[in-house]
């Protein structure tokens, strides 16, 4: 039996420890604030409650995974998982609505074609069906497995796109191109929105990012009752069933090293928590953790930030009312989220709204000004009739909040790591340069979301039980 530090107690980091405490390791958790769950923060007032960092599930096996392999009850033991449907709306911006249906490919189809005219919902079925192969070509190396010694093999974008008779294709296509050429206008604009939400630029993003809305579609999106906070109550409280130890309010400041490996930690009181092995779960730009040499490279896998309105509206939820809605507007794109949930309002005549934009860190080059909230409320207005004369009040989440919160320098979110554009959207393999220290979390391969972060928990107790020879769950 090993002991272990982890650093921060956001998802990745909680699922981590407990893997790690089942296989019959010491595991103790510092965390920098006085709270579990990282992002997945609450704000509650006057009876209403919002998810401050991510609304929805995708790929929840990976969580029910973790919790059948760290105790006897079930993910939906612990939380009830609600499937969104329809997934998504998008209000575009001459005012076109769609709605897309959650667990049905025909009715997808057939609510494209309705919106767009005959033939666009088998032309979104064809890019769906090329971003599948996508995924079954980089689903192992990229999301179960650690990262390989060779991963600029990753750094081939896998999106088999259709080359142009005649044409000499000089340069891979990005996600808008196929948007254009495969899709083409309105339809386009619905597949460029869904990647934007995860903070990649369409015109930059590799084809391979066509995986983000197969994901969704193939896997569903779901709400956990009650907010996405329960999550994180569920991950604490099953550590704690497997005897991992918190230590809350106890900033690490430095990974020591003996001998040339990590030692432990040092926290903020200047006192040294030995340790045979080190995970740390938090942004590692933090503490200067070293990276393996030939790490791959940080470029636009630092991630984009989030701005968000949450808002109280009196007057009940419509019954018809969609969870999630995109709103498109030229130069600017909000997600709305609407979750059909008691447990987020006062009472059955008001309603809690979530609103979000991306943008750009609060520190760095690409820092720059927060977005208007007078104007998110006009362009949400677009997708919740009457918002205007219902608001009572509204609360800001901006990037720097999220810093202070999180720990994440800017305020910055990790996108998921991604195949091609030459591995820039790669994120930093789990074993680094120094023996001993691990990375778990967004900040770490396979990337950000929930998802991802969670899968992070398995492959680095992989790692630390099995050795550097471990090569995934098959």
């Amino acid at each position: 039996m090993a002991r272990i530090a982890v650093i921060g107690a956001g998802a990745g980091a909680m699922a981590t420890a407990a893997r790690l405490a089942v296989a019959g390791h010491q595991v103790a958790v510092y965390e920098r604030t006085s709270t579990y769950g990282g992002s997945l923060g609450r704000f509650e007032r006057d009876g209403f409650a919002f998810d401050t960092g991510p609304g929805l599930l995708h790929l929840p096996a990976v969580y029910r995974d973790l919790f059948v392999k760290t105790g006897k009850r079930r993910l939906e033991d612990c939380v009830e998982l609600v499937r969104v449907d329809p997934a998504v709306r998008h209000v575009l911006a001459d005012g076109t609505s769609v709605a897309l249906p959650g667990a049905s490919r025909g009715g997808a189809a057939a609510a494209l074609d309705e919106a767009f005219g005959a033939g666009a919902g088998d032309r979104w079925a064809t890019v769906l069906n090329r971003a599948r192969d996508a995924w079954d070509a980089t689903r192992r190396p990229l999301l179960e497995e650690p990262l390989r010694p060779d991963w600029q093999a990753l750094g081939r974008d896998p999106y088999p796109a259709v080359r142009k008779s005649g044409l000499l294709r000089r340069r891979p296509p990005t996600l808008a191109d196929i948007a254009a050429r495969e899709l083409g206008g309105q339809l386009g604009e619905l597949l460029a929105a869904r990647v934007r939400e995860y903070g990649l630029d369409p015109a930059t993003a590799p084809a391979s990012a066509t995986v983000l809305p197969y994901m969704e579609q193939t896997f569903g999106s779901w709400y956990v009752r009650g907010g996405m906070r329960a999550l994180a109550t569920a991950l604490y409280e099953r550590c704690r069933e497997r005897k991992v130890e918190f230590v809350f309010d106890a900033p690490v400041r430095e990974v020591l090293a003996r001998e040339g490996r990590a030692a432990g930690v040092l926290t903020a009181d200047g006192t040294e928590h030995p340790a045979e092995h080190v995970v740390c779960g938090a942004d590692p730009r933090r503490l200067a953790v070293p990276l393996p040499p030939d790490g791959v490279p940080a470029g636009d896998a630092a991630g984009a930030a989030r701005f968000t309105l949450m808002l109280a509206l009196r007057g009940a939820r419509p019954a018809g009312a969609v969870h999630r809605t995109i709103v498109h507007s030229p130069g600017a794109q909000l997600t709305v989220l609407r979750p059909d949930d008691p447990a987020v309002r006062p009472d059955a005549d008001h309603e809690a709204v979530t609103v979000t934009a991306v943008c750009a860190p609060a520190t760095g080059a690409a820092a720059g000004a927060a977005p208007d909230p007078e104007a998110l409320l006009d362009l949400a207005a677009r997708a919740v009739p009457g918002l205007r004369e219902r608001l009572l009040w509204w609360e800001a989440r901006t990037p720097a909040d999220i810093e202070a919160a999180t720990g994440a320098v800017g305020g910055a979110v990790p996108a998921p790591s991604l195949a091609g554009a030459g591995g820039r959207l790669l994120h930093p393999a789990n074993s680094t340069a120094l023996p001993g220290l691990y990375l778990a979390g967004g900040w770490a391969h396979p990337g950000g979301g929930l998802a991802h972060a969670g899968m992070t928990g398995a492959l680095v107790a992989g790692l630390i039980v099995e050795g550097a020879g471990f090569r995934g769950s098959q």
